[in-house]
């Protein structure tokens, strides 16, 4: 059912407070809207080129096609995302008549435009440590290709089902849902059901921890912000709905846009990473010497990046580790201990030992990352992958602490960082696509979720206190769970910062929108951990039978 076309405000208060979202969009805005989407694409196509024709990686003509496949579902999955979760930030104010509609989403999504090209990127990779360790460290075969194509159909199909109805759901949450889908599948399919280390479970729980606590500290936050604004602020016209389509004081609107364009560009610092980590598993695939590694990490750096190596090569043989010639073993090593979060004793040292010893010695040999030549790309972002993430699961560890000092720790980690920037990296074009694809997204399908937040939440219409109220809290959570790398939902925080601010207003809640907005939040997980899983096994069967 379409809970965003039922009315749900008496005649009076509809004639009074709802404002007009139905006014046609100019025949000249169609035109730059399609403009702007074509020149994207070609973009995209000039910069995977001419990035390829510079590492000296030519493409046949059915691989690019494949990747403009997948990058295409990858900007699919941004663009829902703009229609699907944005809305929640100009809801507050189109129906406190602070902006009118049309205005409304073209200012937060150019907000949201901003907020992807100014994002550090750290929550993109947060998204990819969820994947299994053998996906990751093959993303370019068969079954990485299934897996990227199953985790963003899977997302992207959830999506659209809950925006046909009107619900604000999670696209985090649907994201998430369904990296975890594969990732368990993966499992179940390699090992024969032999438990479920196929998914980081430790990153699992920590980004699932944000996005339960993250709806319930924008409901209680709201809620005790806009009583707090009852007791200081006496104004009277905050906390009444307004007045036919006339705008609010000056100094209320300027507050509730302002928090509305800090909602639109938090939302697109964190959302659009998550695109961003997706986009870089498919170019990795797809086009390894090209991406594989950051080819524009200068030669200087070098120095610096061996000298790191050096005295993080002695600090674990300061603890057992000896450096041995069997790379191929110390591989095998670290694999199981990424996979297994063990990654304490001598063999894992000397593992580390041996490996560090063989890549620095290569990327010594060549120069600079640069200068690897295509062959070797492929065996060298894995290496630097292996490396990397155990050295980071032995500075983060507690047990570490008690085995190495300070200093040897500090010397972990600059390894750690090192190896860390020279794979992870998002060139600039993908970050102007993906600012691009969430930008337009928001000018796009953002009236059903708008109608539900405005009209469906509270059973009084929105008024300028619970407005402000929301959307102050909104972009304080979205802002800090970005600086800890958090992936938050802006749909559950805003809808849920609603939803408090109507209980503190004493309109109380509408109990079948919560109810079906609760049912959607359950529901999330397992529904896209179910049709990712489902997916990536018909398209892991498809690519085995083309193999065979």
């Amino acid at each position: 059912m379409d809970i965003s076309t039922t009315a749900s405000l008496e005649p009076s208060e509809r004639a009074v407070g709802v404002p007009h979202i139905d006014r046609p969009l100019h025949p000249a805005g169609r035109w730059i809207f399609l403009a702007i989407i074509v020149g994207a694409i070609g973009y995209a196509g000039a910069s995977i080129l001419f990035d390829t024709a510079q590492a000296g990686e030519g493409l046949a003509t059915a691989t690019f096609a494949f990747l403009a496949l997948a990058l295409l579902i990858a900007l699919g999955f941004e663009f829902v995302n703009g229609f699907h979760d944005t809305a929640n930030a100009v809801a507050t104010v189109i129906y406190t008549h602070s902006l009118p509609a049309p205005v409304a989403v073209v200012w937060s999504g150019f907000f949201n435009f901003l907020g992807v090209m100014f994002s550090s990127g750290a929550v993109a990779y947060a998204i990819v440590t969820l994947l299994p360790v053998d996906l990751i460290l093959h993303v370019g075969s068969g079954a990485g290709f299934a897996m990227i194509f199953a985790l963003l159909l899977a997302a992207v199909i959830w999506n659209l089902a809950t925006w046909y109805v009107g619900l604000p759901n999670s696209s985090s949450h649907a994201l998430i849902g369904s990296v975890l889908g594969v990732g368990f599948a993966n499992q179940i399919l390699a090992h024969g059901g032999n438990g479920t280390s196929g998914v980081d479970w430790g990153q699992a729980q920590k980004v699932l921890s944000a996005l339960l606590f993250s709806p319930l500290i924008g409901f209680v936050a709201s809620m005790v912000l806009l009583l707090v604004m009852k007791r200081v602020l006496r104004n009277p016209t905050l906390y009444t709905a307004p007045s036919a389509d006339s705008p609010p004081p000056k100094g209320i609107r300027a507050t509730l846009i302002a928090t509305c364009t800090a909602v639109s560009f938090f939302h697109g610092s964190n959302d659009g990473q998550k695109g961003m980590g997706l986009i870089m598993l498919i170019l990795i695939g797809c086009a390894p010497t090209a991406y594989a590694l950051n080819r524009t990490m200068p030669a200087s750096e070098m120095p610096a990046f061996t000298a790191s190596a050096n005295a993080a090569a002695t600090a674990f043989r300061a603890h057992g580790g000896t450096v041995g010639s069997d790379v191929g073993a110390a591989r095998v090593v670290l694999t199981h201990a990424l996979e297994t979060k063990k990654a304490t004793g001598p063999a894992t040292y000397g593992a580390i030992d041996t490996l560090s010893h063989d890549v620095t010695a290569r990327i010594s040999g060549y120069g600079s990352l640069d200068k690897v030549p295509a062959a070797a790309t492929p065996n060298l972002r894995n290496d630097m992958y292996l490396l990397q993430g155990v050295a980071q699961f032995v500075t983060k560890d507690k047990a570490s602490e008690t085995i190495f000092s300070a200093d040897e720790l500090d010397a972990i980690g600059a390894y750690q960082k090192h190896l860390e920037k020279g794979t992870r990296f998002i060139p600039l074009w993908v970050k102007v696509i993906v600012a691009i694809a969430l930008g337009l997204g928001t000018m796009v399908g953002w009236k059903r979720i708008v109608v539900t937040v405005g009209e469906k939440i509270g059973k009084t219409h929105l008024t300028y206190g619970m407005g402000a109220s929301a959307e102050i809290v909104a972009a304080f959570t979205i802002m800090t769970a970005d600086l800890f790398a958090a992936p938050v939902s802006t749909t559950h925080i805003l809808s849920s910062g609603v939803a408090g601010a109507s209980v503190a207003s004493g309109s109380g809640l509408q109990t079948r929108t919560i109810l079906n907005m609760v049912l959607a939040w359950v529901m999330t997980l397992p529904a896209a951990m179910l049709l990712s899983g489902g997916l990536y096994w018909l398209l892991l069967g498809v690519v085995r039978a083309s193999a065979g």
